[in-house]
């Protein structure tokens, strides 16, 4: 009877783990479906103004913090929401969104680089060699996109711009995540991100042409993709330590891929594809020790896509 508990139990941590990579995977086909009917800006607007809401319905984010805490908590507002989920769309009037999901694997890598930066730290020799394998699947991924004109390159520089931007914001987010929890730091960094936005995409509401499927599709993208997420991947957190819930991260590239060439049919050239599996490796390489658990355990790496 334990014995069955226990299954029960690990495929109920397991669904708390894969969700979130679903729903982030599938938030590069909700920003396509989006631009259907709004540009741009407004899509970004829109996504984070409902993530907000949303998550304003959960007590936990709403937790008090100290004032000290909030110039880190503008800085993600920057870093981790309004500048990153403002490039994906732009990047996607150019790439397809598998390809925006799959360059999305390079997050990992940025962490790192940055993280070894601030440190003043050389990586180890594991570490460098998984963020070699990482940077030369990046170029896999990207190299057929290039051949295809300028448009599409200034596309895939949007995509690793904002990939990048993540590198600084999760570092940024560790030590405020560690002290006060995840939700309420995300929480105030989305107010943040709506208000610097709102500008260019409240203008952008009433030119739009909405219809059933866009509307459901940013609908998805902010309460799930930028708010729902967060909270599932938290649980999953609490229940199996960060390092494991961070494995949701490695859903993404093979979720938009498939989701964009089934739904959008959308092609994918073989390289984009081997290389997007060479990313992951690399990821997978630079991926924490289980010994650093302890310290990481109230701390989530949510990919915010």
């Amino acid at each position: 009877m334990q014995a069955a508990t226990d299954k029960r139990a690990s495929y109920a941590d397991w669904l708390l783990v894969a969700t979130p990579g679903v729903i982030w995977g599938a938030s590069f086909l909700f920003i396509a479906e989006g631009l259907r009917a709004i540009a741009p800006n407004g899509v970004s607007f829109i996504r984070i103004a409902i993530g907000f809401a949303t998550l304003s319905f959960f007590p936990a984010a709403r937790k008090r913090i100290d004032k000290s805490a909030w110039p880190g908590i503008f800085a993600l507002g920057v870093l981790w929401f309004a500048f990153p989920l403002s490039m994906f769309p732009f990047a996607e009037q150019r790439v397809s969104s598998a390809l925006t999901g799959m360059l999305n694997a390079t997050t990992p890598i940025f962490v790192t680089i940055v993280a070894a930066a601030i440190a003043r730290r050389v990586p180890s020799g594991r570490i460098l060699l998984g963020l070699l394998t990482g940077i030369g699947g990046s170029v896999l991924i990207a190299l057929p996109s290039f051949n295809e004109g300028k448009s599409s390159a200034f596309g895939i520089a949007l995509i690793v711009v904002a990939c990048i931007s993540y590198g600084f914001a999760l570092n940024v987010a560790r030590p405020l995540q560690v002290r006060y929890g995840a939700l309420p730091v995300i929480w105030r960094a989305l107010g943040c991100a709506v208000l610097l936005t709102a500008p260019l995409g409240i203008v952008e509401i009433p030119r739009a042409h909405w219809s059933l499927v866009p509307v459901l599709s940013l609908l998805a993208l902010g309460a799930f993709g930028t708010s729902i997420a967060n909270v599932i991947l938290t649980v999953a957190a609490g229940r199996v330590g960060a390092i494991q819930a961070s494995g949701a991260t490695f859903l993404m590239p093979p979720v938009a891929l498939l989701l964009g060439v089934l739904l959008r049919h959308e092609h994918v050239a073989l390289l984009s594809i081997v290389g997007g599996a060479v990313c992951l490796a690399g990821a997978w390489m630079i991926r924490p020790r289980p010994k650093l658990e302890t310290v990481l355990a109230k701390t989530v790496v949510p990919a915010a896509s």
